[in-house]
């Protein structure tokens, strides 16, 4: 049912939308009412349809209707898809009998703002819609610029607002329109598989392939085989032809990762293929003209590899055209929270029922710990605290993260100041053998102001 068809032609009013699902009966009663006064009543007939308007419209609020006969069945589909939806605020429907049974009382606990048990009486549900509305408005102007801009960021899901990760996202802009060969290189778990996705994504092959080998993961004498394929008994156990990796993707994009991991003979075959867009396959004559793209990343040190003769010079250059060095989690100021967030909203449906989100004390933590297993060490242990987190915010120690655990120095403002002014003045002294006009010239501050900060810090001329 449309809104139009819910207030009758031609007294549509430009209302505020408002997001209804469940047993139609309940709400019909009063829709010309709700429509009265400025709400804009739209029907998800069912979950799917839920998702799909989730997916493609912007609502602040919404209503839940359920029986006792949806809370069984559908309860835990129901609490999930809404958990997705954060920035709405739901209120639940129910019938008065509904309410002893446990499930439910638990499902509108954990998940909704506000509930009315049947049947509805209208003035008390439109305050709560109010209310509701007010307090995602009031949410909405309280998120921080940078949430709102990786809301919307597009790098596939790729998450940041540091300068370090908007110089990556500037770089893969630059990258994606040509063609030329792409290195990424970082520690593990920066992200080196979801910047090469963005490059293709953002690509013209981007309708192709994205083909993703992990070249230290597969055994030596099967690499030859997975990225070139073989033709049918070109060696024991080939009883049919197989289609190499390379082959597979043809007209898209081959992302070799740990390609530092590769055996140097291999590394002459795909020296070859860069060179001349063709492979030939285990056991075959014949050249086979591929139309690939190849990105490669690596979490080791190729140039140091190159000089002890574990990795060819010239398959090195072939690859390096361009580079995108991925940065580590622990220099990406600012993002921790931000990732965590994100994380928190994405595996929403793995969430123990009570929990809602981070207290300030693990947010504290999580921003002054090193993070040496990068995004991927947060993934994991964001997800964990999730799911053995028993209160309402995960602290510390759901994550793992005690204080005493932590290995990043805390340093305030006022301390890198102070070890600043310590360092220039010492430097000055020394470099003016004791002189404190000399210090002072040098350093463009009088000699009054100086000897003022050599008290302050205890500093003396020698």
């Amino acid at each position: 049912m449309s809104y139009r068809q819910i207030c009758g032609a031609g007294s549509v009013i430009a209302g505020r939308p408002l997001l209804y699902f469940g047993v139609k009966g309940a709400i019909e009663p009063w829709a010309e009412r709700l429509c009265s006064e400025g709400w804009q009543l739209q029907y998800a007939k069912d979950i799917n349809d839920l998702q799909r308007l989730l997916a493609t419209a912007e609502f602040k609020v919404g209503i839940v209707a359920l029986d006792s006969e949806d809370i069984i069945d559908n309860g835990r589909r129901v609490e999930s898809t809404i958990a997705k939806a954060e920035q709405i605020r739901w209120i639940a429907l129910l019938p008065k009998e509904a309410m002893d049974l446990h499930p439910l009382r638990e499902l509108v606990g954990g998940a909704f703002y506000d509930y009315h048990t049947l049947p509805i009486d209208p003035n008390r549900l439109l305050l709560t819609l109010g209310h509701a509305m007010g307090m995602a408005e009031i949410a909405a102007d309280a998120l921080l610029p940078e949430e709102r801009e990786v809301r919307n960021n597009g790098e596939s899901e790729m998450v940041g607002t540091s300068p370090q990760m908007q110089k990556i996202f500037k770089e893969i802009r630059k990258v994606a329109g040509v063609e030329a060969p792409v290195l990424i290189t970082g520690e593990s778990g920066t992200g080196k598989e979801l910047a090469a996705q963005a490059i293709h994504e953002r690509s013209p092959r981007a309708s192709g392939p994205f083909i993703a080998v992990n070249c230290g993961a597969l055994p030596a004498n099967l690499i030859q085989s997975e990225l070139f394929g073989h033709e049918k008994g070109s060696f024991t156990g080939a009883h049919q032809r197989k289609i190499g990796r390379i082959e597979v993707a043809s007209g898209g994009t081959l992302f070799l990762d740990e390609i530092g991991d590769l055996p140097l003979e291999l590394q002459t075959n795909l020296l070859r293929f860069l060179q001349e867009k063709t492979i030939q396959r285990v056991g075959g004559r014949e050249d086979i003209s591929v139309d690939v793209r190849v990105i490669a990343a690596t979490h080791v040190n190729l140039e140091k590899a190159v000089h002890e003769g574990r990795f060819r010079e010239d398959l090195y250059y072939r690859l390096n055209v361009l580079q995108i060095k991925m940065p580590a989690l622990r220099d990406r100021i600012g993002d921790v929270p931000l990732l965590a967030q994100y994380i928190f909203r994405r595996f929403a449906d793995e969430k123990g029922r009570r929990v809602k989100g981070f207290s300030e004390d693990a947010l504290h933590t999580m921003n002054h710990y090193d993070w040496p297993g990068n995004v991927r060490e947060l993934i994991n242990r964001v997800r964990r605290a999730m799911v053995m987190c028993d209160k309402f915010l995960i602290s510390p120690a759901d994550l793992g993260l005690e204080r005493r655990n932590n290995s990043r120095t805390v340093v305030t403002l006022s301390e890198a100041r102070d070890k600043a002014e310590i360092d220039a003045i010492r430097t000055a002294l020394a470099q003016n053998r004791g002189s404190v006009s000399l210090a002072s010239r040098q350093l463009g501050i009088s000699r009054v102001t100086l000897y003022r900060f050599m008290e302050k810090h205890g500093l003396s001329r020698t």
